[in-house]
């Protein structure tokens, strides 16, 4: 389980984001300001979430603490349009931002995609009877195992990595790109779609696990 370290001291959205990640399979903890965030910044925390303004510091200074002594991912959260924010942040070694107000699952999508990137995703990943355990990418259903290749592989992990978020068909293309030496198109991704349905669905007509959301791309998870 991912932990997730929040410094944000608007009590309304310290409260729904804390419930909502919770919600998401993570550990969460909100504190309101600088003194207390580096207090608790050893206890082994993957990810921290930082409001620009605090009552107590500041998210910059933080920011440059988190990343020196602790090597800890950050998306900051920012105010619609602060664009000088914004350069600031990823100037200080931030991983991403979002702007207030923010759509919950588009900030789980953002926070799945920064801890895949500093290998902190998680060993194993579960949904609908599958397991994936990412240190010995061996992939089960239903206890027995699921034999895939080195591209249906990172497209089931593109999808379990971002579950609850709708993923266009350039976004898989981007996360797949490559991934074993072969030249991935749009038609390509529609075959390998199918397969990886044929391997994972109980009825791969009637997938629970990968659905399509017409006009959009596709969605794993609520």
């Amino acid at each position: 389980m991912s932990r997730i370290l929040i410094v944000e001291d608007d009590a309304a959205i310290v409260r729904n984001l804390t419930d909502f990640l919770r919600g998401e399979g993570f550990e969460a903890l909100a504190v309101t300001g600088q003194t207390q965030a580096l207090e608790l910044a050893g206890e082994g925390w993957d990810l921290a979430l930082l409001d620009v303004s605090l009552g107590d510091g500041n998210g910059f200074s933080l920011c440059s603490a988190l990343k020196r002594d602790y090597d800890m991912p950050v998306i900051f959260l920012t105010a619609s349009g602060d664009e000088f924010s914004v350069v600031t942040g990823l100037e200080l070694g931030a991983d991403d931002y979002i702007a207030k107000p923010f759509r919950p699952r588009e900030l789980v999508s953002r926070i799945r995609s920064v801890l895949r990137r500093a290998g902190k995703a998680g060993a194993v990943l579960e949904l609908e009877g599958l397991r994936v355990d990412t240190e010995k990418a061996q992939v089960t259903k239903n206890g027995r195992e699921v034999f895939l290749s080195a591209l249906e592989y990172k497209l089931l992990l593109a999808f379990l990595n971002n579950r609850g978020a709708v993923l266009s068909r350039a976004a898989l293309l981007q996360e797949i790109w490559d991934a074993s030496g072969d030249f991935v198109n749009d038609n390509t991704l529609t075959v390998y779609i199918k397969r990886l349905r044929d391997k994972i669905e109980d009825d791969p007509a009637e997938p629970r696990i990968i659905k399509t959301v017409r006009g959009l791309g596709y969605r794993v998870g609520k």
